[in-house]
């Protein structure tokens, strides 16, 4: 009797680990940071992506000298911002953990809110340094060649940065916006 009594609360209790693993939040807060990893990856991994496309299409073989100088330091911008994306990346994947406390019945609300502004903090940096100093290679040597397909006028490197700061403001704002939800059902349970 004995034996069917703890077989019958082995049958009906061995998803319980299983599930308190998705209700401490780990479920949740793990992926995201493998997720945060592989854009941390993606980010090393673009200047390389733009480089091959640029021996894909004969780009060395046909532009003039200034303009492979201009692609030569825009490509150097580029694997400086990657770095800089690798280790932002990384910094916000070990930031993730505390974003979900243990006790906190509601646990995605947090981690998605983190990933919004980290995606809008990466986005708006890239816009506004990255963008702003591409465009500046541009123009200073594109006036035939990359300039005449890309036209920047002088006007961009004022607005990427504002457009930069504005993407950061408002991926902070969504995700306070979601973190204060949480945290007001949080206190509310409590």
């Amino acid at each position: 009797m004995q034996i069917f009594i703890a077989m019958k609360n082995k049958l009906f209790t061995f998803l319980n680990p299983l599930l308190g693993y998705i209700d401490n939040g780990h479920f949740f807060r793990e992926p995201f940071r493998w997720l945060y990893v592989i854009f941390a990856v993606l980010n090393l991994l673009f200047p390389i992506f733009v480089l091959v496309q640029a021996i894909n299409a004969d780009f060395f073989k046909y532009a003039e000298g200034k303009i492979i100088f201009a692609f030569i330091l825009i490509f150097i911008i580029l694997c400086a911002g990657a770095w800089a994306s690798y280790l932002f990346w990384m910094n916000r994947k070990d930031k993730l953990k505390e974003s979900i406390e243990e006790d906190n019945e509601f646990v995605a609300i947090p981690v998605v809110s983190h990933l919004t502004q980290t995606v809008g903090e990466w986005f708006g940096l890239y816009i506004g340094v990255i963008g702003t100093l591409c465009a500046l290679i541009i123009f200073i040597f594109g006036a035939k060649g990359v300039g005449s397909i890309l036209p920047i006028p002088i006007g961009t490197f004022f607005l990427l940065p504002i457009y930069g700061f504005l993407v950061v403001v408002l991926a902070r704002l969504v995700a306070e916006l979601y973190r204060a939800l949480a945290a007001i059902a949080n206190n509310t349970k409590k």
